[in-house]
């Protein structure tokens, strides 16, 4: 019977609180599907900033390097605003990412027939939308050298170079190649040189490595507005650093709640699963913090373990959970953090023999 390794990072905020239903889902998977994790709970962000004097205490960084999957809740809030450098919680996110070694993060975005009057898009525009945004997440202007700030002026420098190009378009064709066949790559390639580099490459891996997977091209600014207007034409989106975190949040945006919505971080041995929602630090301990964007990471989590099946349930789990009428109060509703919890699992295993 296999056994997975799992640190958990609750992390602030509302993050305990959406990871326990993650927690309870997973267990629940491990009991139905004949496979064993060991969940072990680690600190991170402003919670460790208090306890240990840094955002990412080097126990948590080698728990995480020893694991098969990291999860992580939320980082951050009012309270640690004021830091500056390596102790904003934001740096315990850079620096776990570049701990694992993943370069590219996963958001998809479903929107189900029952949240469609959810969105602040016309229920005609959002339904069938069934999209993934594939983001670089190592490179860019986020990283680039040389940057400063002399209160005067400011600079930042977007660079990437051909590697990183290629490695993240073989990895969106790749996913692209295994949905429906169609990708879309955003650049800014009429002003910006490094965007000009983007295309030329990512054409380039298309030609000689994935001609069976429909590609095309659309400027930063369109791709926005074609997200909005029709965004069930898009199969996978291939973005870099910046372009793909404005994207990927607009595009949370159409469900009707970033609760509801999940990532992965991957490209390296280790992958990092969270939901895309921050620590809502005006709702913690209320109780109706919406999980789904947590659950739905887990599935992911079980996916790249290899335990597809228990993914598949989970997902219909919350499916079953949004059609049934038990939602949040972000998506207009009254269920409780564990309510959603416990609707998903009980819907989750309902055709197995063993079904909880």
């Amino acid at each position: 019977m296999p056994c997975y390794q799992i640190a958990i990072l609750p992390g602030d905020g509302i993050g305990p609180e959406v990871t326990r239903e993650a927690e309870r889902v997973i267990l629940a998977a491990a009991q139905n599907f004949d496979f064993e994790v060991n969940l072990e709970h680690w600190p991170i962000g402003g919670t460790a900033l208090d306890q240990f004097d840094t955002p990412f205490p080097d126990t948590t960084r080698d728990a995480c390097l020893a694991a098969d999957a990291v999860f992580l809740g939320a980082l951050g809030g009012p309270k640690w605003d004021h830091e500056t450098g390596s102790r904003r919680c934001e740096a315990a996110l850079l620096s776990l990412r570049k701990a694992l070694g993943g370069f590219a993060n996963l958001r998809p975005v479903i929107v189900p027939h029952s949240l469609v009057n959810s969105s602040p898009l016309r229920s005609d525009r959002v339904i069938d939308t069934d999209l993934l945004i594939v983001r670089e997440l190592t490179g860019g202007i986020y990283f680039g050298i040389p940057r400063s700030n002399t209160q005067e002026i400011a600079s930042n420098t977007m660079t990437y170079s051909r590697s990183e190009i290629e490695r993240i378009a073989r990895l969106a064709f790749n996913l692209a190649r295994q949905r429906k066949g169609h990708l879309t790559s955003v650049d800014k390639a009429n002003v910006l040189e490094v965007s000009q580099l983007w295309r030329s490459v990512v054409t380039e891996i298309h030609q000689l490595e994935f001609s069976d997977v429909e590609l095309e091209h659309l400027y930063i600014d369109n791709a926005a507005i074609q997200l909005i207007l029709r965004p069930s034409q898009f199969d996978v989106l291939l973005t870099g650093n910046l372009f793909g975190d404005i994207l990927s949040d607009l595009a949370g945006t159409l469900p009707g709640s970033l609760g509801i919505l999940p990532s992965a971080s991957m490209g390296g041995k280790i992958g990092l699963f969270e939901p895309i929602h921050g620590s809502a630090p005006d709702i913690v301990g209320k109780g109706y913090a919406n999980p789904g964007g947590a659950i739905l990471s887990a599935t992911m989590l079980l996916d790249t373990l290899g335990q597809t099946e228990a993914g598949a349930c989970i997902k219909h789990g919350v499916v079953r959970t949004l059609d049934t009428g038990v939602i949040t109060r972000d998506l207009g509703g009254t269920a409780s953090t564990t309510e959603f919890g416990n609707s998903v699992l009980r819907h989750a295993f309902e055709f197995l023999p063993s079904a909880v």
